[in-house]
């Protein structure tokens, strides 16, 4: 006949044994055995940069709207820095509005940026100065403005000239 302590004594040892079991196997089996391995560059995927609206730009000609995107705005020396780089692409009608804190020439490159874009130059009174179009994926080749901007809009690359977007064209923000 076996006491009240050996009794316990198995109950405490099969729930030690299930206790530990479900340590090793609850996380095995949670995982979903489609998701990819770190190392796999869709992993990568899910870590990159996603769009996130903070806005709406318009561009406008003779008081008439062409067309309106929404926008990210870079306005810190931070994100300004950071821009569109590391994304793999930009939804259609999306860009990144850069505001600086005074109209000056400026100049951007393509260093960690892995689509081709258009840069829209704009200066102080909202009027576009110069757009360098189809800028080339990670290219650190200075693109100057042609004049001061205070403001800068980047876009998918094709989108002005699909758009009919110019120099003399204002944005509205």
């Amino acid at each position: 006949m076996r006491t009240k302590q050996s009794y316990f004594a198995y109950i405490l040892l099969t729930v030690f044994i299930i206790g530990g079991l479900g340590y090793v196997l609850v996380p095995f089996l949670k995982k979903d055995r489609n998701e990819p391995s770190s190392g796999d560059s869709e992993t990568a995927k899910t870590n990159d940069p996603v769009f996130v609206k903070e806005g709406e730009l318009r561009f406008v000609r003779d008081g008439r709207v062409l067309k309106k995107i929404d926008v990210e705005i870079a306005e810190n020396e931070a994100e300004r820095a950071k821009g569109l780089m590391y994304r793999p692409y930009l939804p259609d009608s999306t860009g990144m509005l850069f505001i600086f804190e005074r109209a000056e020439p400026q100049a951007f490159w393509m260093k960690n940026t892995q689509m081709p874009l258009d840069i829209i130059y704009v200066d102080q009174a909202r009027k576009i100065v110069s757009i360098q179009k189809n800028a080339q994926p990670f290219s650190e080749e200075s693109l100057p403005s042609l004049g001061e901007a205070q403001y800068v809009v980047e876009v998918n690359a094709g989108y002005c000239d699909l758009h009919d977007i110019q120099v003399g064209d204002s944005i509205e923000f």
